[in-house]
């Protein structure tokens, strides 16, 4: 018989009009008609009509003995495929019909009454789910994710259902936002995720990148913060060792560079939820024999974003100052580049704060050799960093969020090695305190990144004559104005309002062997900050550090020319007298208070008193 004899016969008997015809037919179509003939699966679908169908499928899924029922099994996996089948033809896939199967099918799956057919089950989802959004929406109403978390655990690693239910959950993702995710029970996400993760260290084929994916799917979105924070108080134990012998996996062995730069962006999502720690552990890979050492995954995380970054700012820079500007591909180019920078930033900056806090821990998690290669690929990195901020001051660029951002890395590294890349960090000093972010006006944050070292440096000579030269004195007089002005809501901490006063009394304290100079516009206006900043603070700390700058500012001046001065008046001179006063008794009383600024406050009271009349009477009172 030939196939076009044999499709008419199908159709026959699905036009007849009793059951066992139409079963036949039904026999005939699983055996003859091709899924990717759609013209024939449209005319056989329009042959049996969805009644049919239903009724067998009910028949296939009741419960009990007898009759019919003693084929049910049979009927179930004829229903099941049959209905695979059909949604092959997208226009199928999305009828009324076949959405109102998508609870039956979740049904059957989640009885495993069928298991020969639990393919066909989760293709008829994934079939129907993106062939509209309405399929998405039916699947996550009828208790789709709960019954995908529950099939997840058990089954078999790198099995074809496992592989199905990846395309499936890369579909619900790629289609939906996170907040639908996030309004399923989180034990059912963190079982999907376990699942997932469990993949991502066990395979070691292309299943193992789509659960990468997946995993930055769930846990990088920009909406998954929610989600993040509701893992945190999950067992590490459960999946978060899976995900660091999967990233080791990937960044040791030979793969492309995009699924590297996946590795890197999945543990900069671990590394927010658990801390820079994480990097560091026991691993137990297949070889129980032959553990992972601990800083393994350390190394190899620092070591490639090492890698991205000198790749990701060198392709930043032809695209900014060479590639084409003002088209659409450009401009979405350097915004993937600065976020992709931005993750491998966030890597360095973190690694940076563990070498930090394990330096200053006497039950040290790394060893030297360790520390030793942890130090020179920093050196490397911050290196790369400082000569795109040189290439970008060559071409006149002083804004940018990708600036601020190397700006912040160059920051936190020196505050801990601070004689690091001298020669090209005070080259470059006047420029970074002069960047800005795409939201700012001034600088301010550029200069906020930098105070660490700046305190540091200039507790010599040298790095005095740094700052002064490139006139960096003004930039962090006015980054200090903002911190403690009407812009303190910027700032999380009294950290770099300490830094910025420390580093200018460092420079007024050698102001003589470096020769700075203050016009009177400056000293009026940091007398004002002082003056506000004192006014509004009740710790004792805050008040010494701001008589101490008061007190090293007088000796620039006198009375008489500060109340000549058009923008000062005698109230703020006042409140000035009433800090250095209360200092000055704290002092006497307390042994607690610090004697360093105690002395500077005492000793320039001495000097230049005489000039100050009427601070005599604040402190007699």
């Amino acid at each position: 018989m030939s196939p076009a004899n044999l499709e008419e016969e199908c159709l026959k008997l699905l036009k007849g009009e009793r059951d066992e015809q139409r079963l036949a037919g039904l026999l005939l179509v699983t055996k003859f008609c091709k899924a990717e003939d759609q013209s024939s699966v449209r005319r056989v679908y329009d042959a049996v009509g969805p009644h049919f169908l239903y009724r067998l499928l009910r028949t296939g899924m009741a419960s009990g003995g007898g009759g019919l029922n003693d084929n049910r099994n049979a009927y179930l996996s004829l229903s099941i495929t049959v209905l695979a089948t059909f949604c092959r033809v997208p226009d199928i896939a999305s009828s009324e019909d076949m959405l109102f199967y998508i609870p039956l099918v979740l049904e059957v799956i989640s009885t495993g009454s069928v298991l020969s057919v639990l393919e066909e089950c989760y293709e008829f989802l994934y079939l129907v789910s993106a062939a509209s959004e309405s399929g998405i929406a039916r699947f996550f109403e009828s208790g789709g994710i709960k019954i995908l978390a529950s099939q997840m655990r058990s089954l078999h690693d790198g099995s074809h259902l496992m592989e199905l239910s990846f395309k499936l959950l890369q579909l619900i993702l790629g289609r939906t936002s996170s907040d639908i995710i996030q309004n399923n029970d989180l034990s059912e996400i963190s079982v999907i995720v376990a699942a997932i993760a469990r993949q991502f260290a066990v395979l070691h084929n292309s299943l193992k990148f789509e659960a990468l994916h997946l995993l930055n799917a769930i846990l990088s979105s920009k909406d998954s913060s929610q989600l993040r924070d509701a893992f945190r108080l999950l067992p590490q134990d459960s999946w978060s060792p899976n995900i660091r012998i999967g990233i080791m996996a990937i960044l040791q062995n030979r793969v492309a560079p995009a699924e590297r730069l996946q590795a890197l962006i999945l543990a900069e999502s671990m590394v927010s939820m658990y801390g820079e720690d994480w990097l560091i552990g026991q691993v137990s890979t297949n070889d129980a024999l032959d553990p992972a050492p601990a800083d393994m995954c350390l190394l190899l995380v620092l070591e490639q974003s090492r890698v991205e970054i000198a790749v990701l700012l060198n392709e930043l820079a032809y695209l900014k100052y060479e590639a084409p500007q003002d088209t659409s591909a450009t401009a979405e180019a350097i915004f993937s580049k600065r976020h992709n920078v931005a993750v491998a930033y966030s890597l360095v900056e973190r690694i940076i704060k563990l070498i930090s806090n394990v330096e200053g821990n006497d039950g040290n998690l790394l060893d030297e050799g360790t520390l030793t290669k942890l130090i020179h690929q920093l050196n490397e990195t911050i290196a790369v960093v400082l000569e795109y901020l040189e290439d970008a001051k060559e071409h006149g660029q002083k804004k940018g969020d990708d600036l601020l951002a190397s700006v912040r890395i160059i920051g936190s590294y020196l505050a801990e090695a601070p004689v690091a890349c001298k020669e090209k960090v005070q080259d470059l000093l006047g420029y970074m305190l002069s960047l800005e972010g795409e939201d700012e006006q001034r600088p301010f944050y550029a200069v906020c990144f930098l105070l660490p070292m700046l305190s540091q440096i200039t507790m010599e000579i040298e790095g005095c004559k740094a700052l002064a030269s490139c006139k960096g004195l003004e930039a962090v007089l006015d980054c200090f104005s903002k911190l403690v002005g009407s812009h303190a809501f910027l700032v999380e901490d009294n950290g770099c309002i300490f830094m910025a006063c420390d580093t200018i009394m460092n420079l007024l304290l050698k102001k003589d062997k470096v020769q700075i100079k203050l016009d009177v516009s400056a000293i009026v206006d940091l007398l004002k900050v002082l003056a506000h900043w004192s006014e509004n603070t009740d710790e004792m700390s805050s008040m010494m550090m701001a008589s101490s700058i008061c007190t090293l500012i007088f000796d620039y001046t006198s009375e008489e020319a500060l109340l000549n001065c058009p923008d000062f008046d005698y109230r703020t001179l006042s409140s000035l007298y009433l800090l250095i006063a209360r200092c000055l008794a704290s002092s006497e009383q307390d042994t607690k208070v610090d004697m360093d600024l105690s002395e500077i406050v005492s000793s320039g009271f001495s000097r230049w008193a005489h000039r100050y009349p009427h601070i005599r009477d604040a402190v007699k009172n």
